[in-house]
């Protein structure tokens, strides 16, 4: 008998395994021989993991979210352990410890790494370091999916018109995700590929791009970009891990053309088209504008990356980091929609005090839909929530010995999954020189910034408060 939590993690097992299966060919190719039975071992293992799925029976009985939740927490634990594998066999000064540290990073889109210099690695581990981001991605999205209930009861109810929620169709709806998670990853690499970004290069960049990630090909990003064009589209390329995954599916595949499907991604629109404007008006006196587009749209998508930018800026990229895009995408972040809802709410609980006898509804501006308090409530706890984890991890940071001001940021950083660059002045932070208990706080607080801590505290109140 075949359980969720098996079926779940055997699927990203084959995702695992197709991913080696591509670093394989790709070291016969240019003749990396010797990188080769690291990946072989990957494929091996995770082909006959994932492989067991088809061979036992599929009976499900309706599934608690206590056991989803569980599930996607023993996968942020257990799958980057597979991750870590290729990065212990094949560099000898690297510990267990240090590639479990990066391979948690890549899978949570993060993008910390022990690397000082990415030209000391072969190629082969440039790729495998890319791939750890997009299964990530990938992996979070339909995780999403699963602990939808806790987090947002609204959108569930615009997401049925592309997926299922029954479990039994667990394998369907992950393939019907994973399609279009790798339509756009091509679109993306055809893109920069197009703009005259080398061919490896833009292949990378590709999947940390649909991830959020962090991670590059490269030391620095100035060494990949070249110009304002190259700059510009790459900017435009980080927009589709801001915005919902379905939107380009909505816009051109779905019959059903309601404007209330789009509701998140007018009001993430709205939101963008703003920023480009203050940024334009108020913050380009140097005529370096398709710079600070680039940063904007870096921040926003929580990916992180950038070129220069001015350093009196980097308080307004760590809000627009916070903030975040869209609910069901890869970028991480407080999402904007919840903010936004719970903005109009306070305003009118402020306004319906001054004016008691007027009414005042909980509907979303602009559509004919109606939040309920219950989300707002979750929305509340979520901030709660993230002040909370900030202040641990913080605390945990500087007595750690890190000053409190760079304690302060890489725990933002952190809880939002994304990397440490010149946007918040922290591109030469050392992630190898660390103790043991910074990274062991890094790699919880990287989970947890997947999963939130909401999701865990329903776990502990299951077990520890059972009525």
């Amino acid at each position: 008998m075949l359980n969720f939590s098996q079926l779940y993690l055997g699927i990203f097992s084959l995702f695992i395994s197709f991913l080696s299966f591509l670093n394989i060919i790709y070291c016969y190719y240019f003749d990396l021989f010797l990188d080769i039975g690291s990946f072989f071992f990957v494929f091996l293992i995770t082909l006959f993991f994932g492989s067991l799925i088809f061979f036992k029976k599929k009976n499900f009985k309706k599934t608690s979210i206590f056991e989803k939740i569980l599930t996607v927490i023993t996968g942020y634990l257990i799958i980057p352990i597979l991750l870590a594998i290729p990065y212990y066999l094949i560099l000898n000064n690297l510990s267990l410890f240090d590639a479990y540290f990066e391979s948690v990073s890549g899978f949570t889109s993060t993008g910390f790494t022990v690397f000082e210099n990415l030209k000391h690695l072969d190629q082969s581990l440039i790729l495998w370091r890319s791939s750890t981001q997009w299964i990530g991605g990938l992996y979070f999205l339909i995780s999403l999916i699963l602990l939808i209930d806790i987090f947002d009861t609204n959108l569930k109810k615009s997401l049925t018109n592309f997926i299922s929620f029954n479990s039994s169709e667990t394998l369907k709806q992950s393939f019907k995700i994973s399609f279009i998670y790798l339509i756009l990853t091509i679109i993306i690499f055809l893109i920069l590929s197009l703009t005259g970004i080398r061919i490896f290069d833009s292949f990378n960049l590709s999947l940390t791009l649909i991830s959020s990630g962090g991670f590059l090909p490269d030391n620095n990003l100035n060494l990949i970009i070249e110009n304002k064009f190259q700059q510009l589209v790459l900017s435009i390329s980080m927009l589709l891990s801001f915005f919902s995954l379905f939107l380009l599916y909505n816009l051109f595949f779905f019959k059903r053309k309601n404007i209330n499907f789009l509701f998140e991604d007018l009001y993430l629109l709205f939101y963008l088209v703003f920023l480009v404007i203050i940024f334009f008006i108020f913050f380009n006196s140097n005529n370096n504008f398709s710079l600070l587009f680039l940063a904007l749209c870096s921040s926003i998508s929580n990916i992180g990356f950038s070129l220069e930018v001015p350093q009196n800026l980097m308080f307004i990229f760590i809000i627009l980091i916070i903030i975040g895009g869209s609910f069901f995408s890869t970028s991480s972040g407080l999402r904007f929609s919840k903010l936004f809802l719970l903005f109009k709410f306070s305003i009118n609980e402020l306004v319906s005090h001054a004016k008691p006898k007027n009414v005042y509804s909980n509907k979303i501006p602009f559509f004919n839909i109606y939040f309920k308090t219950e989300d707002l409530h979750k929305y509340f706890l979520s901030v709660v929530i993230f002040i909370i984890s900030l202040s641990i991890l913080s605390l945990f940071l500087t007595i750690s010995g890190i000053s409190s001001e760079i304690s302060f940021k890489l725990s933002i950083l952190t809880l939002m999954n994304t990397v440490n660059s010149p946007l918040t002045n922290l591109e030469n932070f050392n992630f190898f020189d660390l103790g043991v208990f910074s990274k062991f706080s890094l790699i919880l607080f990287m989970m947890i910034g997947r999963v939130e801590l909401l999701s865990i505290l329903i776990i502990l109140k299951k077990f520890f408060f059972k009525s």
